[in-house]
């Protein structure tokens, strides 16, 4: 790896605390652009992180640049967090304390191109291997029209990196969030879950 990248760290329990709001920030700052167009609002960052700080099997992925953090990855049982999250699997007949759920990938632009997705989801992985008794992992990504005129030229999306760590968009599986979007204020949108079975490494 590029001895410039960040360093990269898993926190859980009590070591999580003093990076909440580095990590709120962090949301607020990358979620502003395409495709979530998230305007910022610390309330509802404090809600949203409140989950990840209750749950003693929660786990913080950062990405370091010196002492600053510019990358986080968050995951939990989803049996720990809210219930429009578990309901898509509910309505499966998912067992939801069989599931880990994965929060945010956020990283700065300028330290893209390291690897450093990957070792978000490697690290998450890891992390509800070692807890045990989990058969899933998931995330939901939000949806939005091909033709949204909002769309910037030469976006590409995540799906073919998603695709390569082995996660398979579900259709039938959406949730509805509500969010301050720029321009649009409290609007509620559609995510859609990607799942993957989590096997014991060899």
């Amino acid at each position: 790896m590029n001895p410039q990248a960040p360093t990269v760290r898993a926190l859980s329990g009590e070591a999580m605390q003093p990076w909440l709001e580095s990590v709120a920030q962090l949301r607020m700052t990358v979620f502003r652009d395409w495709p979530y167009l998230y305007a910022g609002d610390a309330a509802y960052e404090r809600d949203y992180l409140a989950a990840y700080a209750r749950s003693p099997r929660s786990v913080f992925v950062l990405a370091f640049d010196g002492d600053t953090v510019v990358g986080a990855s968050t995951g939990l049982p989803l049996a720990d967090d809210a219930a429009e999250f578990q309901a898509p699997f509910a309505d499966q007949d998912v067992a939801i304390d069989r599931v880990f759920y994965f929060g945010e990938s956020v990283l700065l632009p300028q330290w893209r191109g390291h690897g450093i997705g990957h070792r978000f989801f490697d690290l998450r992985e890891a992390h509800a291997r070692a807890l045990g008794g989990f058969d899933m992992t998931a995330f939901a990504a939000v949806d939005r029209a091909p033709d949204d005129p909002r769309r910037p030229a030469g976006h590409r999306d995540n799906d073919t990196f998603w695709h390569r760590r082995g996660y398979v968009r579900q259709p039938g599986m959406t949730m509805l969030l509500r969010w301050n979007e720029i321009g649009a204020g409290e609007v509620l949108h559609p995510l859609t879950f990607w799942t993957r079975p989590l096997e014991n490494e060899a």
